[in-house]
């Protein structure tokens, strides 16, 4: 029972499968952390191997979300890749414009960093003018760790010290050594479970879209099906953003690039 191995062919069906649900490109260089992360659950499961539990996942649809939920969860932290936030805070938000309102998809906003670090910005520079941000995710896992607004406070070295201040409340007692995002912000984030690689809901149209460190998963047919599904949801004039380690060169020509990993989209 301890003795867990993942042959070379069992790999190859979880590989399929991700894709063929996610469309993410695993190497084999993945080959041990599909291993190291299924190997609880198989072991959950009662069962022998990695064959096993594959077999499992085409019956079990719940058991197949949390399998998909632990191949698919990344790193992230709050205002990862800061100038995205300064040209956010500094660029985007005090553009002259008729708006009633400003929104902001987080695309695939994992455990809720994301989306939070982008209300935060928003708080500061609109107040209280109406605003939103949409935050969705393919994992039921990290959009419930999302939806709580609880986090180690080691998670917040990042988060800017006024904002902190602002937007966060410290643990006491048995909470103690974590922080909660503030109710009237969590408050303005909805988060839902998406799928980008399939056809996407009406969610009416954005501002801004980010869709960071998910791109380089794919490969260049998926990328490119991908854009074509989100692009109806940018309004014109919208901005786009990738991250620093990604690119939108040959996937679309729609957008315009304003500089490195930020897009935007021609007005009509």
């Amino acid at each position: 029972m301890n003795n867990l191995v993942l042959c070379d062919k069992e790999f190859a069906q979880f590989r399929d499968l991700i894709f063929e649900i996610a469309g993410i490109r695993m190497s084999d260089a993945k080959k041990p952390l599909v291993s190291g992360r299924l190997a609880k659950r198989v072991r959950a499961q009662g069962l022998f191997s990695y064959g096993d539990y594959f077999r499992l996942l085409l019956n079990e649809r719940t058991e197949l979300q949390v399998a998909v939920d632990l191949l698919t969860t990344n790193e992230t932290y709050f205002f990862r890749e800061p100038k995205h936030f300064a040209f956010l805070r500094e660029q985007i938000l005090p553009e002259p414009g008729n708006r009633s309102s400003v929104r902001v998809w987080s695309g695939a906003c994992s455990s809720g960093e994301e989306p939070y670090s982008i209300a935060m910005t928003l708080a500061e520079v609109l107040g209280n003018r109406p605003w939103e941000v949409l935050a969705s995710d393919l994992s039921l896992r990290v959009l419930e760790k999302a939806r709580s607004g609880l986090y180690r406070m080691v998670d917040a070295e990042d988060i800017p010290r006024p904002l902190l201040t602002r937007y966060c409340l410290k643990g006491i007692g048995e909470n103690s050594g974590s922080l909660l995002i503030d109710p009237a912000l969590r408050n303005r984030v909805s988060f839902r479970q998406i799928n980008l690689n399939t056809a996407l809901p009406d969610l009416g149209q954005f501002e801004v879209i980010f869709l960071r460190n998910v791109m380089i998963y794919f490969d260049l047919e998926t990328k490119r099906q991908v854009m074509q599904r989100m692009l109806p949801s940018l309004k014109p004039g919208g901005y786009f953003i990738v991250s620093h380690s990604e690119s939108l060169n040959g996937v679309c020509d729609e957008l315009k690039v304003v500089s490195p990993s930020i897009y935007r989209k021609p007005h009509a």
